[in-house]
């Protein structure tokens, strides 16, 4: 039988993120881009990038500066609770001019390496937005490194196809996902996918508590880890019963 998930625990994950006060994003910092000639701008961030289990997941929202309306309600994901990012989700996706995310899991985090994993998952969003025929001009990434781009600069004698990626200029910004409209939509959805998808893998493992914990470090999820130990899903790479616990609700 699967232990009870703590009450306590279950009533966290409900609750909206409050206690967190924030202006709304908006489209000012991406307008400023159109000075250099852009027009279709893309949208970054991450999440599941600190979880014990599971993929980390990145977003992409593309929007037209040219065009783009504001859209009410949209935070950075960690600020709503999961009613909210539910119901933001579609509206996101029926807003922005193209939209996708990309996983990386958690096996190929254990053999890449965090940063060369969300490359990997970044880059598999990039080609969805290419797919869908749109091509963005630039990205406006979340945070102060970049690690969308292919590792290498490629000379002229080396295979274009062998390092495939991002090839738009990426501009990083701290805190993009609290002040910026399109970042803070692409980690809407991303949150939206990831956290199906941990309500997926927690039919597959119910002990751990995946459709709370959504895979971080809660201490209910390393009291099962102790007990029972890893699953195919965690990243045993890394040191599973150390380091903090996220127990508060934004960080889920």
């Amino acid at each position: 039988m699967s232990p009870a998930i703590p009450a306590t625990a279950a009533r966290a994950a409900a609750r909206p993120a409050t206690g967190i006060r924030s202006k709304a994003p908006t489209l000012r910092h991406e307008r400023t881009f159109k000075a250099q000639g852009a027009r279709f701008l893309a949208g970054v961030d991450e999440v599941g990038r600190g979880a014990l289990a599971g993929p980390v997941s990145v977003g992409i929202a593309v929007v037209d500066l040219d065009k783009q309306k504001p859209l009410p309600g949209v935070r950075d994901s960690k600020l709503l609770n999961p009613a909210d990012r539910e119901r933001l989700g579609p509206l996101v996706r029926k807003w922005s001019v193209a939209s996708a995310v990309g996983h990386a899991t958690a096996a190929e985090i254990d053999a890449l390496g965090i940063i060369s994993a969300l490359r990997l998952a970044g880059t598999r969003a990039w080609f969805d937005i290419l797919a869908s025929g749109v091509t963005p001009d630039m990205v406006l990434l979340d945070g102060s490194h970049n690690w969308l781009s292919p590792a290498a600069q490629l000379s002229l004698f080396d295979d274009a196809a062998s390092e495939p990626g991002c090839n738009a200029p990426v501009h990083t910004r701290i805190k993009a996902d609290m002040q910026c409209l399109s970042v803070a939509a692409a980690s809407v959805i991303a949150k939206v996918e990831r956290d199906q998808r941990m309500c997926e893998l927690h039919t597959e493992y119910p002990d751990f508590g995946w459709n709370v914990n959504k895979g971080y470090a809660t201490a209910f999820h390393r009291d099962v880890l102790r007990a029972a130990g890893p699953t195919p899903y965690h990243r045993v790479s890394w040191n599973l019963l150390g380091g903090e616990l996220s127990d508060e609700p934004g960080e889920l």
